[in-house]
C-alpha cells in the first residue's frame, strides 16, 4: 500500500506539476542536459530577453487538461461502502490534489485514474500509466494462478521500461523501483489484501453507532 501511494503521488504530482511533488523541475532538466539524454527537454533560452525556459514535456498537462482531469474526479459519484470521497481532495482553483491518504491513492490508481486520464494525455503516455494501474489491480485478485503471476512479473518490467522512456530519471525513486518486486512477493505471500473490506466494516460500525 505504501508503494502504491508513493507511485501515485509521483504520477499525479508530475502530471499536474504540483510544487514539491512533481519530479520534473529545472534541476531535473539540467540533469538531463548533463547526461546528454532527452535533448528535447533540455532548458533553452529565448532569443529575446535571454530568458531560460523549460520546453513542455509529453507528460505535462495543459491548464484545460488539468481542469478536465480534476473535473472528472470531482464529479465521480460512488455508492456507500465503495470508497472514501475522492472529490474532497480535488482543488479546482489551484488545479491540484491534496490530502490524499493511502486508501485514496489505492482507489485512484486502480479505479479512477484510468478513466480520468483518457483524452488528457498522448496515447503512449496514458497507456503506459494505465498498464501500471492495471498491474496494481491485478495483484489484488484473489484467484491468481502461478501462470498469472509469472505473466504479471514480466509485463510490469516492460511497463516500467515504457515509463522510463516518458518520465525523467528523477521520477524513478526507490518506491517506483520496488514495483518490479511486487509480483514476486505475491508469488510467495499471496494476493495483496485491499482495504475494501475494512472500509465496509468501518461503515457498518459507523451506521450501527448512529442507531438510537
Amino acid at each position: 500500500m505504501h508503494i502504491e501511494k508513493n507511485v501515485c503521488d509521483n504520477i499525479v504530482g508530475t502530471l499536474l506539476g504540483q510544487d514539491g511533488k512533481s519530479k520534473d523541475n529545472y534541476k531535473t532538466r539540467l540533469d538531463l542536459q548533463e547526461m546528454g539524454i532527452r535533448k528535447e527537454l533540455h532548458p533553452k533560452k529565448r532569443p529575446i530577453g535571454n530568458i531560460t525556459f523549460m520546453p513542455k514535456a509529453c507528460y505535462q498537462m495543459t491548464r484545460d487538461e488539468k481542469t478536465q482531469f480534476l473535473s472528472t474526479l470531482k464529479s465521480i459519484k460512488l455508492p456507500d461502502e465503495f470508497s472514501s470521497n475522492i472529490s474532497r481532495c480535488v482543488q479546482m482553483n489551484d488545479r491540484k490534489l491534496i490530502g490524499m491518504k493511502s486508501y485514496d491513492c489505492h482507489m485512484l490508481m486502480q479505479e479512477y485514474l484510468p478513466i480520468a486520464l483518457r483524452g488528457n494525455l498522448p496515447d503512449h503516455v496514458s497507456s503506459a500509466i494505465i498498464e501500471l494501474c492495471e498491474f496494481f489491480k491485478a495483484i489484488c485478485y484473489k484467484d491468481l494462478s502461478e501462470a498469472n503471476v509469472k505473466f504479471l512479473e514480466s509485463k510490469v518490467a516492460l511497463t516500467l521500461c515504457k515509463l522510463e522512456k516518458i518520465f525523467p530519471p528523477s521520477f524513478f525513486t526507490v518506491m517506483v523501483h520496488l514495483v518490479i518486486h511486487l509480483a514476486r512477493e505475491v508469488k510467495f505471500g499471496g494476493p495483496v489484501i485491499t482495504l475494501e473490506t475494512l472500509m465496509a466494516f468501518l461503515y457498518t460500525i459507523h451506521v450501527s453507532t448512529q442507531i438510537p
